[in-house]
């Protein structure tokens, strides 16, 4: 399926530079939107617009909710990016897999209103529309780290079946009588409120992402923090 980026034209930030000076980035203000999902689960970040989109899909990961156990992948106007190093096209005659890690957030959405998709687990299939609200001037305390600036409730779990397992996971925690409500609540783990999310601690663990690139290990040890698990 390809889809199409959203282009409005909207203002470039302008970006000071000097001679010999690279040009500061602006910053981007963007809306990731778990695409199906009703009433909507979305998150409202400040990003460098120089983020290297590997480093931006650790970004979505930490302040999502996912755990980083799957593929993922951008697309931007037919073009997909991803790590080409476990991402590959399949069969031949696929779109080329980009270096994710090559492009920038402005390269490939140089314009407020420009759209970005990102998905997650290509089993359960959770798509994100990410749009670019706002391109700022630069700021220096925000050139390196990401900032949760708002959002609204919280990510489903890993491996509950994509956007339909997940309404149905919500109807068999709601109902105490269903047959299945107790290996549910086993298979969770622990307690779940799908309306929680808490922006000052996802902010704060968006600032600990290591910039400008991350491993596997350091994203890996951040999320099981956030998740309650480790030191």
């Amino acid at each position: 399926m390809k889809i199409k980026s959203s282009s409005k034209n909207g203002p470039n930030a302008k970006r000071a530079s000097s001679p010999g000076v690279a040009p500061a980035p602006p910053t981007y203000q963007i809306k990731i939107t778990l695409e199906v999902v009703k009433p909507a689960i979305w998150r409202r970040l400040s990003v460098p617009g120089n983020a290297s989109l590997s480093w931006l899909h650790a970004a979505i990961q930490l302040a999502m909710g996912w755990t980083n156990s799957h593929l993922h992948q951008f697309e931007v106007g037919g073009r997909l990016f991803s790590d080409p190093h476990v991402n590959t096209p399949a069969f031949d005659g696929e779109p080329e897999v980009l270096d994710e890690a090559k492009f920038s957030l402005r390269d490939v959405a140089p314009h407020e209103k420009d759209v970005l998709h990102y998905e997650y687990d290509f089993g359960d299939t959770w798509q994100h529309t990410i749009v670019v609200e706002k391109i700022l001037p630069p700021e220096p305390d925000a050139a390196t780290v990401a900032v949760c600036l708002d959002g609204k409730r919280a990510c489903p779990p890993d491996d509950c079946g994509g956007p339909w397992g997940y309404q149905d996971l919500l109807k068999v925690l709601r109902n105490p009588k269903h047959e299945e409500h107790d290996s549910m609540k086993e298979w969770l783990g622990r307690p779940f409120d799908s309306e929680a999310f808490d922006v000052t601690r996802t902010d704060a663990y968006l600032r600990m992402l290591k910039w400008p690139r991350t491993t596997e290990d350091h994203l890996c040890g951040l999320l099981m923090k956030r998740d309650g698990f480790g030191g």
